[in-house]
């Protein structure tokens, strides 16, 4: 079953504007299909490398005389990430073509590590490249899947259209062991792989709060060192989200550590050993599953349109998700599993502190309506549109 991905437009757009685009996105998150999609009937037929490939790296020995023989071709480079050193090599030939008139649509670069991509790009590839992250399936996306049936799935292709739950646990459960004991080794991390079981499942009862290092650390024989580089590790790959407290000036102290979420909440369910819908809503982790499912949908729809934060004082008036507009306005969103959502005073303080200019509840039921001191509840469908686009 083939989905149209929300980004492949926003693609299309980038490669026709810059001669190098890079996406970015996990393992078997769909980043190949989508590149063959974008490639297909191309003329002349674009040129497809993966480096994990020992013959398509042997190719770039000499990258520079094998890329001049590509000449009016789309090369299209998978795990990117793995040659750091070719971006150099790139910068020259992309300014070669410019000066031949090829100025857009060169290459297109696919990575399932961020920050050494971004760093060696951003550094060798300036004003000639753009990113795109691609996400997990989206709530807004025609996968024909429920809203509930993507939270509980998670949005990994296979994962997501599996013939049953069951398949779909059967799928995650392998996608992990597969990280644990072969993509953690190539990036370093010598740990015994039961200790990174232990740890992912640890991280994953701490969903949506600020982990203590030490605290984790302490509870399996790690340094606090180990565990903060782990989850960097996770960040980077980009399975983990760290998201950043808002500062300013309000006159209050502020919680200062991030919150970390997993950002898929099929994996989420799958280290926690949640098979069923039943399962998940009597679990505990159910309000901080749905929050980090609704972080992320948000986070995806809204793009480069804002900049997502939480805020909370250390007496605890809190703001869930924090959007900071690009006009430098303020939108707080509160997350609630309940179609019947009540708001806390501290929130409604919280936006106080921060002077929102909109005040948004988003909630699982199927109709917007509207609440006390200004507050919009929406479904999540309708809060997603409403950030892509800035209104509801």
């Amino acid at each position: 079953m083939m989905i149209q991905r929300k980004a492949e437009a926003e693609i299309r757009t980038l490669l026709r504007q810059f001669p190098a685009v890079a996406v970015l996105g996990p393992r078997q998150i769909g980043k190949t299909t989508l590149a063959r999609t974008l490639t297909s009937g191309t003329k002349p037929k674009a040129v497809y490398l993966d480096l994990e490939q020992p013959e398509d790296r042997a190719l770039l020995a000499d990258a520079r005389a094998y890329l001049d023989t590509q000449r009016g071709h789309l090369v299209v480079i998978d795990e990117v990430q793995r040659l750091p050193a070719l971006f150099e090599t790139l910068r020259g030939v992309i300014d070669a073509r410019r000066r031949e008139g090829r100025t857009a649509g060169r290459f297109l670069l696919l990575g399932s590590a961020s920050r050494e991509l971004l760093r060696q790009s951003s550094e060798s590839l300036a004003g000639r490249i753009a990113y795109r992250e691609l996400t997990v399936f989206r709530a807004d996306e025609k996968t024909g899947l429920a809203i509930d049936d993507l939270w509980l799935k998670g949005g990994f292709p296979d994962s997501a259209l599996a013939k049953d739950s069951q398949a779909s646990l059967r799928w995650r459960r392998n996608f992990i062991t597969t990280y644990i004991e072969r993509d953690l080794l190539l990036a370093g991390l010598r740990t015994p792989s039961e200790t990174h079981r232990r740890l992912w499942t640890m991280l994953a009862h701490l969903q949506a709060t600020q982990v203590n290092a030490s605290q984790v650390a302490a509870s399996l024989g790690l340094s606090a060192k180990t565990v903060s580089h782990h989850i960097d590790l996770l960040s980077d790959l980009l399975l983990m989200r760290r998201l950043q407290p808002w500062f300013a000036n309000v006159g209050k102290r502020l919680v200062k550590s991030p919150k970390i979420y997993w950002r898929d909440s099929g994996v989420l369910h799958a280290l926690l050993g949640i098979a069923t819908r039943e399962q998940l809503l009597s679990n505990p982790i159910v309000g901080q599953s749905w929050e980090g499912f609704v972080v992320e949908q948000l986070v995806a729809a809204m793009g480069e349109r804002g900049q997502p934060w939480f805020y909370r004082t250390t007496v605890g008036a809190e703001i869930d998700l924090l959007i900071e507009r690009p006009d430098g306005a303020l939108w707080a969103i509160e997350i609630k599993r309940t179609s019947a959502p009540v708001v806390k005073k501290g929130f409604h303080i919280a936006c106080d502190d921060v002077k929102a200019e909109r005040r948004l509840l988003v909630h699982s039921g199927d109709k917007p309506f509207p609440m006390p001191h200004g507050v919009e509840a929406l479904p999540l469908l309708y809060a997603m549109k409403a950030l892509n686009s800035g209104d509801t």
